[in-house]
């Protein structure tokens, strides 16, 4: 399998599909130490006159620390077909088993970067700006933190604005 760069502004997507419906896979580490995770949560823009996506990890996540430690990461979209590995990689934690093998993903290496010769999509991103979610920043009082963030073993995300570097698509 292999993929094509495409140039992002030929990108035909619904983000609020893409992201809140299908899922994405964000990956961080390099090839042969690494760790996917299933997110649901991302936005895609134009922020400091670049081309951003916005993503969300907690700190007790595996994969945190592989995007903590390292420049780049990746987003991956798939088709319906891989929804019970996205499930699988939102429900299990990489540091108790072997993420790819249990769900058939294939790593495959763009940029120096971790994706799965699966994905449809894929979004290269190096991160730019990270900032940690707080109870004090809510301006509501709509009880987000209420909901999402119930007891000590959800912690507040921290997020990631990361400028796309690379667009790639499969091809057949």
């Amino acid at each position: 399998m292999s993929f094509i760069k495409k140039d992002i502004k030929e990108l035909q997507l619904n983000p609020f599909t893409k992201i809140g419906s299908e899922w994405m896979l964000l990956t961080g580490g390099k090839p042969g130490s690494f760790n996917t995770m299933t997110a649901s949560w991302g936005q895609l823009g134009v922020l400091w006159n670049r081309n951003v996506l916005t993503c969300y990890i907690r700190p007790n996540r595996y994969t945190y620390g592989f995007v903590e430690d390292g420049e780049y990461l990746t987003a991956s979209f798939f088709s319906e077909e891989h929804r019970k590995a996205l499930a699988f990689c939102g429900s299990h934690s990489g540091r108790d088993c072997d993420k790819a093998a249990e769900t058939g993903l294939v790593p495959a290496e763009l940029d120096g970067c971790v994706t799965f010769e699966q994905a449809e999509l894929v979004f290269v991103l190096r991160k730019l700006y990270q900032y940690d979610i707080t109870e004090s920043g809510f301006v509501t009082d709509d009880d987000i933190p209420g909901s999402t963030y119930r007891s000590d073993s959800e912690p507040y995300h921290r997020a990631y604005i990361c400028e796309i570097t690379g667009v790639y698509e499969k091809k057949d």
